[in-house]
């Protein structure tokens, strides 16, 4: 009886199971006021498998920060600016945002690759960052590249992202 009431004690207090520390766990790898930061892992029977189910995990938790942070540049900009060709703007900008993140970043950066195989599964797990710094000169240097904003759009989205610059600066 004492060791029925024993092991009914001792699954209460952790009534989720034993904690696992995975790889790429902690502030090293999340996101701070100068890098995105995303980590992926993948498990498959066939480690490429496992390998692009990480990658592809990881790289959608960066576009993910990186399309939440313009949503949000471009809606302090809307309520700065409101008229017809903020809001215009705006979709252009966040159009822009979605071109670029489909593209190969230049400054995306692998800063951590671990793989595992317990005799029937590989597990590999994956972390990338990306300067903000960087993103945003790159998001600049895109949108004067593009034909769809005139001249006084992509001075407006100029002042976007350099506000953005001197925030990073600032922090």
């Amino acid at each position: 009886m004492l060791s029925l009431g024993l092991l009914f004690a001792q699954c209460a207090s952790k009534p989720y199971g034993k904690k696992v520390k995975e790889p790429f766990q902690g502030s090293s790898y999340e996101s701070n006021n100068r890098f995105f930061r995303g980590t992926g892992k993948g498990a498959s029977n066939s480690e490429n498998i496992a390998r692009g189910k990480a990658d592809i995990q990881a790289k959608s938790q960066l576009a993910g920060q990186v399309n939440t942070t313009m949503k949000q540049v471009s809606d302090q900009y809307m309520s700065q600016n409101e008229n017809a060709r903020a809001a215009d703007l705006s979709e252009k900008f966040e159009s822009l945002i979605r071109q670029v993140m489909n593209t190969n970043i230049s400054d995306l950066r692998k800063i951590g690759e671990e793989k595992y195989y317990n005799g029937a599964e590989y597990t590999v797990f994956i972390a990338y960052e990306i300067k903000k710094n960087a993103m945003f000169r790159f998001l600049k240097k895109q949108a004067k590249a593009d034909a769809r904003f005139n001249k006084a759009e992509q001075k407006a989205i100029e002042e976007m992202i350099d506000e953005e610059l001197k925030k990073l600066e600032e922090d």
